[in-house]
């Protein structure tokens, strides 16, 4: 599929708008309201229990997501968001009092109180202070302290948009024995990521921004190694081996990530992701990227010549995301203005957003430049 193609899809475009606000919540395409409507007339009218066919297409899903993220797919295992994959590694790992987790200043709070749960259990949690509104990995590594055992940091910065090096910090972790986890969510499906090549332990990610899902599905990576060191703090009948022997209850756990799995996972939601992994597929994972980086590329720069700097407008292209954020006078007005000519952006702590997606066009990022002119 070309770009052209990919716009005839969202319905949305048919309707004077400009969506620059996937950082918050991905659009459904039409391939995606078809597939459920599909699926709505069979479970109401025919096959109601079809759960094979379910199965069948959570494990393509998995097979799909292993190609965007380069993994084994029996390293991936399905959830119902960020903050509860996060949740996780936090309840499946044996704490000593003590022990030190590595954070940062500008994390959304779904990678922070996880670990600040931890704190009842004698884990000293450590911050560090982020410079010019975004954090390096040379910064996380600064901070290292005897007794660091889990770093966390998110692969893209939700206020700022910095793409952080995960690479380093994967290095450095693995170097030094220390847990890397990674929050995903505002870099997945708009970015490239290798999860092996970067060294990353774990990652969790929810599906319904950038990688166009709905909310209420996530998915989360494990090494193999570091699952050899968790209990997994949650169990259910599908984290067993054997789970279809209903009357046996034998606590053989599975060696895959799917032990996490621990009952009914949320069918629409992997319908709906399966549909738009296969279009991102579709379209070629490096491509998407490609469009993402441009866009942003391209609306720094266009800002910048009507003097209205972003917080990422001095840094290096390979620190750029999706997210290209200003900070102007007035910015609920500014806001309210642009969301009344149905251009939709976020409004984040006196901070304005925008997040463009692949099929996005420099077109559109015109006309919002010249209405923040006009303002």
């Amino acid at each position: 599929m070309n770009k052209s193609e990919v716009r005839n899809i969202f319905p949305y475009l048919k309707n004077d708008t400009i969506y620059f606000n996937h950082a918050a919540t991905g659009p459904f395409s039409s391939l995606v309201t078809i597939r459920l409507n599909n699926l709505l007339k069979e479970k109401s009218e025919s096959n109601i229990d079809d759960y094979e066919s379910f199965v069948n297409v959570a494990v393509e899903t998995k097979n799909i997501l292993s190609e965007l993220i380069h993994c084994n797919a029996d390293r991936i295992a399905f959830l119902d968001n960020t903050s509860n994959g996060l949740n996780v590694l936090a309840n499946s790992i044996n704490w000593k009092k003590g022990d030190r987790i590595l954070l940062n200043d500008v994390e959304f709070p779904a990678n922070i109180y996880p670990f600040l749960n931890l704190k009842r259990f004698g884990v000293e949690i450590d911050f560090v202070k982020s410079e010019n509104g975004f954090v390096t990995a040379e910064q996380i590594i600064d901070d290292v302290k005897p007794g660091t055992k889990l770093i966390s940091v998110s692969y893209v910065q939700f206020l700022s948009g910095y793409k952080i090096d995960l690479d380093k910090i994967g290095n450095y972790c693995r170097e030094k024995n220390i847990i890397f986890c990674v929050d995903g969510i505002q870099g997945i499906g708009a970015l490239q990521i290798d999860v092996e090549k970067s060294k990353i332990d774990f990652l969790s990610c929810g599906t319904q921004k950038w990688l166009l899902g709905m909310q209420g599905l996530a998915f989360i990576y494990i090494d193999k190694e570091l699952q050899k060191k968790m209990i997994p703090g949650n169990i259910g009948w599908l984290s067993v081996e054997n789970a279809w022997n209903l009357l046996d209850y034998n606590l053989e756990l599975k060696k895959s990530a799917d032990v996490f799995q621990c009952g009914t996972l949320n069918a629409f939601g992997i319908y709906v992701f399966n549909t738009s992994l296969n279009l991102f597929k579709n379209f070629g994972f490096e491509k998407v990227e490609e469009e993402v980086l441009s866009n942003s590329k391209y609306f720094i720069s266009k800002l910048n010549l009507i003097g209205i700097k972003c917080l990422l407008s001095n840094c290096l292209d390979s620190e750029l995301s999706g997210i290209v954020t200003i900070k102007v006078d007035s910015a609920e007005r500014v806001f309210n203005h642009l969301s009344e000519k149905r251009m939709i952006c976020s409004l984040r702590e006196g901070l304005i957003r925008f997040s463009s997606h692949f099929y996005n066009t420099s077109q559109e990022i015109d006309t919002v430049v010249d209405e923040l002119q006009k303002i």
